[in-house]
């Protein structure tokens, strides 16, 4: 009876597991079937995307960048293709010092291209594709690429490369292409462009090659690719191609151009040549220049060092940054607003006996005049006439007459980095400086800004700007120097719609009056004997400015002065003038007087512009020497005359 009751224990406690187990092992079923309903219902679009997705490569494809042109058709920038020797350091599988060292066994490898590898690796990630050598030959191809299963991570890839086939012409007009940074890449992501740099190891920067980037760079296609496990493209499943950059057309003649960075020749300085009927920047000269191929493949330390570190800055744009007080060249515009303010007659008759005198200041003119009008004063350079009437006039009235005309404001020209410069006012001072005695404006500081001195300190994009609107009769066009775009369709230039001009509302008889008067520098003022025998008729007035002060009692001596503290020699000018078709303003920097060497520059742009002439080569050489007036020689045909060759070895690839 007992072994009875103990067998019936056993099975109850028997059934009593096996139901436990059923439970677990169907308990586990459901997991697994929840587990199933999760992954290929629930979830199935995320995985179906992500299997897609580990089958499938989606690879970039760059565009090609759009060209740029001058007004001509003159190619400036342009791409090649060219083999290109990449590293990607996360695969290596070894350090990549000991990597470039084996690889110089087969493929040299230079000191440079090691320093520029670094210099990349610091603003790159590991997983990158960097190049360590640009511009291989066909045989260091096909030597390489026997040797290739020896190098993980190493590759040969096929780049377009920007290439500027003139150097060193027109570099600060330009820019250059350069590779993007870590800067970059965050300004990228930020934006809206994020997908359209993906692949895109380049990008503008400066000039035209930044302000116009969008329109350059295209859009980006893509190209999809069915993989194996291995990650080995199997076959394209698909693709979008990329839509190539437009190229651009300045308004740039870049043989204009590249005669007046002649002419300066080892001078600093820069000049601005505009068109006053619409605003289009026919040169737009800094000296000295850079050639931008030096930035493509990433400048070398002893190239950096040099263009950065130069007492002549030749990284500086001049014309767009570079700030000066105007001298002597601010007399018409000053002229003009004796006029339009009711300071002064055209008639308006003061004695000029060569110095003025203001709360016991004596200011300097350096010759007597005698009696002085507005055309005289303006022939003359006369100081008096206008000490006396910045003083009539007042610091704010000076700086409410010359705002509309541009002085000390952004102009919006399209390209970046434009400097505003200094248009003096009580506001100005009383927000500017910090101490209450510097901030307080005193009368006598007013006496100097009549010739363009004291606070002035204006751009010559400004100033050319200012003598186009005064030449065109008051009606002031934006300066721009892109001229049209590429339509991708027709790939016919269509010009880009600029807006109307502005009139600022002159009396048409008072401009005629300040452009008489600025003939008439031509014909019988400081001028003359530059402008002698010129085929057309034109205005203009020279500038002498202070690079420092050397006090109202000191008299200035050149020769007794550091090369850098000496005077600036400055002009403007417009032609033909019944009816303007290019309007300047240059100045040579440390130069001396205006009459010397701006005004010899500006000559030979006239002559160039609306004559067709080119400067013979005597001519040349006396211009870039500082000993020109007149043209000497027989004056070239501009048509007749090449370009030439690069300026720089590096400009070509």
């Amino acid at each position: 009876m007992a072994e009875l009751r103990n067998l019936d224990a056993e099975l109850t406690r028997f059934r009593l597991r096996l139901a436990v187990v059923a439970l677990v092992v169907l308990g586990g079923f459901a997991l697994i079937g929840w587990r199933l309903y999760v992954l290929q219902v629930l979830r199935h679009d995320a995985y179906a995307e992500r299997a897609e997705t580990n089958r499938t490569a989606v690879v970039p494809i760059v565009p090609n960048r759009g060209e740029i042109l001058d007004r001509n058709g003159v190619v400036l920038a342009t791409n090649y293709k060219s083999y290109t020797l990449e590293i990607t350091p996360s695969r290596t599988g070894k350090p990549v010092d000991e990597v470039i060292d084996a690889i110089n066994q087969v493929v040299e490898i230079s000191p440079r291209d090691r320093r520029r590898f670094k210099r990349l690796q610091e603003d790159s990630r590991t997983f990158e594709s960097l190049p360590v050598r640009m511009r291989l030959t066909d045989e260091e191809v096909a030597r390489f690429a026997a040797q290739r299963y020896r190098f993980p991570g190493v590759e040969i890839k096929a780049r377009l490369f920007r290439t500027y086939p003139l150097g060193e012409t027109g570099g600060h007009i330009i820019g250059y292409l350069g590779r993007i940074n870590q800067r970059d890449k965050e300004r990228i992501e930020d934006s809206d462009d994020a997908a359209n740099y993906r692949g895109t190891d380049y990008i503008g920067k400066l000039g035209v090659e930044a302000s116009y980037e969008k329109v350059l760079h295209g859009t980006t296609g893509v190209e999809q690719m069915e993989t194996s496990a291995g990650g080995h493209a199997v076959r394209r499943l698909g693709s979008h191609p990329a839509v190539p950059g437009e190229s651009i057309r300045l308004s740039i003649d870049i043989k204009l151009q590249k005669l007046v960075e002649e002419m300066y020749g080892e001078r600093r300085g820069a000049l601005v040549a505009i068109d006053p009927q619409n605003g289009e920047v026919l040169a737009f000269v800094s000296k000295p220049t850079f050639d931008p191929n030096l930035f493509v493949e990433g400048i070398d330390q002893e190239s950096w060092a040099e263009l950065n570190e130069s007492i002549n800055k030749p990284l500086l744009n001049r014309a767009l940054r570079g700030t000066y007080p105007p001298g002597s060249t601010y007399k018409p515009f000053m002229g003009l607003a004796a006029l339009e303010t009711g300071k002064r007659q055209p008639g308006t008759v003061i004695m000029d006996g060569g110095s003025w005198t203001f709360g016991g200041h004596t200011f300097r003119s350096g010759h007597a005049l005698g009696p002085v009008d507005l055309y005289r004063s303006i022939v003359k350079s006369s100081n008096v006439y206008y000490y006396q009437l910045a003083n009539d006039m007042g610091v704010n009235a000076i700086h409410d007459f010359m705002k509309p005309l541009g002085f000390g404001q952004i102009t919006g020209i399209d390209i970046p980095g434009e400097t505003r410069g200094v248009l003096p006012s009580t506001e100005w001072k009383r927000t500017t400086y910090k101490r209450a005695a510097q901030q307080k404006w005193y009368a006598g500081e007013t006496i100097s800004l009549g010739i363009g001195q004291g606070y002035n300190n204006f751009t010559m994009l400004q100033l050319a700007s200012a003598t186009a609107t005064l030449a065109a009769g008051g009606m002031k066009h934006t300066p721009h120097i892109v001229k049209a775009e590429q339509d991708p369709q027709t790939l016919q230039f269509k010009d880009i719609a600029q807006p109307p001009g502005a009139d600022l509302g002159y009396k048409a008889a008072n401009v005629a009056l300040v452009q008489r008067g600025m003939v008439g520098v031509t014909q019988e003022g400081t001028s003359r004997g530059v402008f002698a025998g010129a085929p057309y008729l034109s205005g203009g007035k020279t500038g002498t400015a202070q690079a420092v002060t050397i006090g109202q009692k000191a008299r200035y001596d050149a020769r007794r002065l550091a090369e850098h503290q000496r005077d600036h020699s400055l002009y403007i000018a417009f032609a033909p003038a019944d009816h303007p078709r290019i309007a300047v303003a240059a100045i040579v920097e440390n130069a001396g007087f205006g009459a010397a060497h701006a005004a010899p520059l500006v000559r030979r742009v006239m002559d160039y512009w609306l004559a067709g002439q080119y400067p013979s080569e005597a001519d040349l050489r006396a211009v870039q020497q500082g000993q020109a007036g007149a043209p000497i020689g027989t004056p070239r045909r501009a048509a007749d005359m090449a370009l030439g060759t690069p300026t720089s070895a590096a400009a070509a690839p």
